[in-house]
């Protein structure tokens, strides 16, 4: 394969888009993703990219900006699912569950009773390959807030991600550090409705922020290393799109997973090797 072959994904502007696209939702979902892994909330970032639907059809019908109608649902999911966990027996992962699948089925509904341009399968998969500038704009300030609010507060909310009793003792404002990750976290899923869709966006909420927790040990490190993953996965997956004639979306979710596998095994092997070694160190040694 020449080298003009290797370059040609770049020389068309939908795939410039798309690339520019990448680069742009992968560091606040990346950044998201490890506050998630480690406060356990993987099936939050489920929940509110499944609920976002019932919002865009809705602003659909009304005529306001889609991105609204997403993140008002998204908000919706996360206060009903607190309020619920709270006030009910139930547990928190199966009230995520039963919201976040009611209100996706309630947006199917909605979405088949209006005649609609729009393409399900978009909304749903994403369409990198048809991003616009108003996207790309709308994304990347999306993308700019979030990601700003994060590296400006991450040690605050890792403290409350790990003990909010210790974050509140200590003069924290636990409500807004809570809610302000939750509306992060909607506004990520909305910014992410180009690139993956939201039925994808989950991959991005989560396989960035457990991969770098398989390989790193400090939470600073597993920010950039999970940063890192996130664009290349995203980079590597579009680009091989083109050449496989794929979905960007399913592509980049595949080697965010192949990476998974990757420090899965590492991981695994530096414990066996870790564990033959305490066993050969406590083990008797020979008299003299």
């Amino acid at each position: 394969m020449d080298i003009d072959t290797l370059l040609m994904p770049f020389q068309f502007a939908f795939m410039q888009n798309a690339f520019l696209i990448s680069l742009i939702v992968a560091v606040p979902t990346a950044l998201l993703s490890c506050f998630l892994v480690i406060k356990g909330w993987a099936l939050m970032g489920d929940a509110i990219s499944h609920a976002v639907l019932p919002g865009i059809v809705l602003a659909y019908i009304i005529g306001i900006p889609l991105i609204i109608g997403a993140f008002a649902a998204g908000m919706v999911c996360a206060l009903a699912t607190g309020y619920l966990s709270h006030n009910s027996r139930v547990k928190q992962d199966t009230v995520m569950g039963v919201v976040f699948s009611g209100m996706f089925g309630l947006g199917i509904v909605l979405f088949v009773s209006v005649e609609t341009n729009a393409h399900l399968d978009h909304i749903l998969f994403g369409n990198m390959l048809g991003v616009d500038g108003g996207e790309l704009l709308t994304s990347g300030l999306i993308s700019l807030v979030v990601a700003g609010a994060i590296l400006l507060k991450w040690k605050d909310l890792l403290l409350h991600s790990f003990d909010p009793a210790q974050a509140q003792a200590s003069g924290l404002p636990v409500n807004l550090l809570h809610y302000g990750l939750l509306s992060a976290l909607s506004l990520a899923v909305v910014a992410t409705l180009s690139a993956t869709g939201l039925i994808l966006a989950i991959g991005l909420l989560i396989a960035p922020g457990a991969i770098a927790f398989l390989l790193v040990r400090t939470f600073r490190a597993m920010l950039w290393v999970a940063t890192a993953v996130c664009m290349f996965s995203m980079l590597a997956g579009t680009y091989a799109s083109f050449f496989l004639d794929s979905a960007p979306a399913p592509t980049i979710i595949l080697i965010l997973t192949a990476f998974f596998a990757i420090a899965f095994i590492r991981r695994q092997s530096q414990t066996r090797r870790a564990s033959r070694r305490r066993v050969s160190q406590s083990a008797p040694q020979p008299a003299e």
